[in-house]
């Protein structure tokens, strides 16, 4: 303890106490603002980025880069065709945007971008298991897009993808097909759309499709999790990334398909937005960083490519190697993207016509815990997503061809109400509204009568099929060991939506034994179901 004597210590000592103090309480201050979002969008410290997903594997580099040059960097992370959406309802939000593909853009309503520079280069190819690759005849060999048509339509190859509605991989490897096999002309227009040649080799390319995901991170994971899939739609550097982990297991690895006619590659914007915040430095210092020498090193070693429109011999051979059908000694022939007007009609004729038809069966929660707000919300929902005209909003409208089933659940399994034309729901929505809820949960029960189902309609390979589950509580009717002894020998995914008080653990036993996965309901029941209906 210092003890005072006179008067003029006893000044010092208030004055460096309140300098203490008002240090403290201006730290508190900036505390508070940094979580305040108005003061983090208009400070020029800070500056706020939407980047695609595909770029979170560099994050920690950039971050690092970031806080040595004051730059306060927030990522928020979405798909390219989520970012869209972000950017053109609020696009106030940003000040630069990293996505996969400059395709996306140039489709922006009301959004001006500008220094938009490639940062890498990312071919979207088939990758097939070597083994089944060598039996196509696709091995050290000239392969084109037809000869993949043709191995499909002979029954000898089949894979899983993203999905093309709701992912930039499956939209980009989809229009990328679209040009080659309309002869790759200049430009793809609204006419050659309606060739009927085309057509049919796009009908046979997805019907080899087992399964889609709603995101490139779960096909990565889809595929990992089995052995069953031989081929499988995705980024070069995704490859990669799956090839390391099959070699790390012991297992076979894919080999890439980069088809001479013609390849879909993504090419790494990244681009300001001016809001009239002065953020343009910042968003050059974070430009250079990305283009350094240094960091596009880190890139390749990502499987990324950082060199544009020729050869590369000098490569990390522990990612690009040639035992994996990775030959950066040629040149690939990248194919063009048509206009907006025509990949929005492009996108309609893959839900209506293209797409591989779907069987879906509906597992519904009508136990008494869903009175009130809980049966509300799920008959808003479906009437949602079942609505062609309300659905084709989102891009997850059923097609003509597709059948769905509707299974009700409490004590026991009421159903199925179906339709067998995906367009023609009108009266499954009404017998949806008609539902009460009453009784218990009987979860087990009516996942084992969806897969009964399924089973039972003669499909053969000619449907995708899914079985989706919403629940609100605990099973407490019948056991998970009874559906996995129905589901045995079975790869049909059965996915789950929790909502209220549903047990998360029991879903995602679900999601484990079906190699599927649980979605969360509990805030918005209708964007779950949105987004689920992008994995089938």
């Amino acid at each position: 303890m210092i003890i005072l004597k006179n008067k003029k210590n006893k000044t010092i000592v208030l004055v460096v106490l309140i300098v203490i103090g008002l240090i403290i309480l201006s730290g508190i201050i900036e505390n508070a603002n940094i979580s305040n979002p108005n003061y983090r969008r208009y400070s020029d410290k800070y500056f706020e980025m939407l980047s695609n997903e595909d770029n979170k594997a560099f994050e920690d580099e950039l971050m690092a880069f970031a806080e040595d040059n004051d730059i306060y960097l927030s990522i928020s992370y979405a798909d390219d065709l989520e970012a869209i959406d972000k950017l053109e309802s609020n696009s106030n939000n940003y000040d630069a945007v990293w996505m996969s593909n400059s395709t996306w853009l140039y489709m922006l309503d009301g959004v001006k971008t500008s220094n938009s520079k490639s940062i890498n280069i990312n071919p979207v190819v088939f990758g097939i298991k070597k083994n089944k690759a060598n039996e196509l005849g696709f091995v050290d060999k000239d392969v084109y897009n037809k000869d993949i048509v043709k191995a499909i339509q002979d029954g000898k190859l089949k894979y899983v993808m993203s999905s093309v509605t709701k992912t930039n991989t499956g939209l980009i490897a989809y229009l990328g097909f679209l040009n080659s096999l309309a002869g790759s002309p200049e430009i793809l227009t609204s006419d050659m759309l309606k060739s009927k040649t085309l057509e049919k080799d796009l009908k046979t390319l997805f019907s080899g499709v087992e399964r889609v995901s709603g995101t490139d991170d779960f096909l990565k994971q889809m595929f990992l999790n089995t052995n069953e899939y031989e081929a499988v739609i995705a980024t070069e550097s995704s490859l990669i990334e799956i090839n390391k982990e099959l070699v790390s297991q012991n297992k076979e690895p894919l080999y890439l398909i980069y088809p001479l006619d013609g390849v879909a590659i993504n090419d790494s914007p990244f681009a300001y937005i001016d809001n009239g915040q002065e953020k343009e430095e910042q968003f050059l210092k974070l430009q250079s960083f990305l283009l350094s020498s240094k960091s596009q090193k880190e890139l390749e070693n990502l499987g990324k490519r950082t060199w544009y429109g020729g050869t590369n011999l000098n490569v990390d051979k522990n990612s690009f190697r040639k035992e994996w059908g990775i030959d950066t000694s040629k040149y690939l022939m990248t194919l063009k993207y048509p206009s907006k007007d025509v990949i929005n009609e492009a996108i309609e004729l893959y839900i209506d016509v293209f797409r591989k038809p779907a069987a879906v069966v509906f597992c519904l929660d009508t136990s008494g815990s869903m009175y009130g707000s809980g049966i509300s919300s799920l008959k808003e929902a479906m009437s949602y997503i079942l609505n062609y005209e309300t659905a084709s909003k989102d891009k997850i409208q059923f097609s003509e061809k597709d059948k769905i089933y509707v299974y009700a659940f409490s004590n026991e399994v009421e159903g199925p109400y179906f339709t067998e034309n995906g367009k023609e729901t009108s009266n499954l929505i009404d017998q949806i509204n008609m539902l009460h809820p009453t009784g218990s949960t009987n979860l087990y029960g009516c996942a084992t009568e969806g897969l009964w189902k399924l089973n039972s309609l003669d499909l053969k390979d000619d449907y995708t099929k899914t079985i989706i589950l919403m629940t609100d509580g605990e099973a407490n009717v019948g056991s998970f060991s009874s559906l996995k002894e129905a589901y045995r020998g079975s790869n049909i995914p059965i996915y789950s939506i929790m909502f209220g008080s549903a047990r998360k653990n029991q879903l995602e036993e679900i999601a484990n034994l079906s190699n599927a996965k649980v979605f969360d309901g509990r805030t918005d029941l209708t964007e779950a179901f949105k987004e689920v209906r992008s994995y089938n």
